[in-house]
């Protein structure tokens, strides 16, 4: 009786376990961990967005926005993309500490953000003139938010105080705690202005 070669039996072992496992990693665990995570996390899975009040898709809670004009909180630099803030590009600026080109541009976000908010150019935080590594990160911090009410204040006509009780509404505190700095989410911050006035 002729026996199977080794090799034969072999290949088609492999066959059988790459089909299996294709059929569980591929197909079974990504529809398992879907299913999951839309009857659990249904906002997060779905990319955490953000409607306004007809509805209508505004933004993420987790991808900054470029926000122009006076009327409206800035967010910090962006080097994703041509504009930045490109969901496709995410990506840091790649320029080093000791780049002269990153000094000169840091220079330069620093006397435009002085300028706009009226303040002296050692008030105006980091945040406020360096990107963040994804280059979409949609938090400022406090400091930043705070040096900016009074320019959002005027532009709005509402009073500083009612502003500052908008950013101090949402500011968000440390992950669990104690994990990262707190920080302000623009684009929530800009909708409850919108809301507000």
């Amino acid at each position: 009786m002729p026996t199977t070669p080794t090799w034969l039996r072999q290949y088609g072992a492999a066959a059988r376990i790459l089909i299996v496992m294709t059929v569980l990693v591929g197909l079974i665990y990504p529809l398992a961990m879907t299913g999951i995570a839309q009857l659990l996390f249904p906002s997060q899975a779905n990319g955490s967005l953000i409607r306004n009040d007809e509805g209508e898709v505004v933004g993420s809670a987790l991808i900054g926005q470029n926000f122009d004009g006076d009327a409206w909180f800035h967010t910090r630099p962006s080097a994703a993309g041509d504009e930045g803030y490109d969901g496709g590009s995410s990506s840091a600026s790649n320029l080093g500490p000791n780049s002269e080109e990153l000094l000169q541009q840091i220079e330069d976000r620093k006397a435009q953000v002085a300028d706009r908010e009226g303040v002296d150019e050692d008030e105006v935080p980091a945040d406020a003139v360096t990107a963040s590594g994804s280059g979409l990160d949609p938090h400022i911090s406090p400091d930043y938010a705070a040096i900016q009410t009074r320019r959002v204040a005027a532009a709005r006509g509402m009073s500083v105080e009612e502003v500052e009780k908008l950013v101090a509404e949402h500011t968000v505190g440390r992950s669990l705690g104690f994990i990262g700095e707190p920080g302000v989410n623009v684009i929530d911050l800009n909708l409850a202005l919108e809301d507000a006035h």
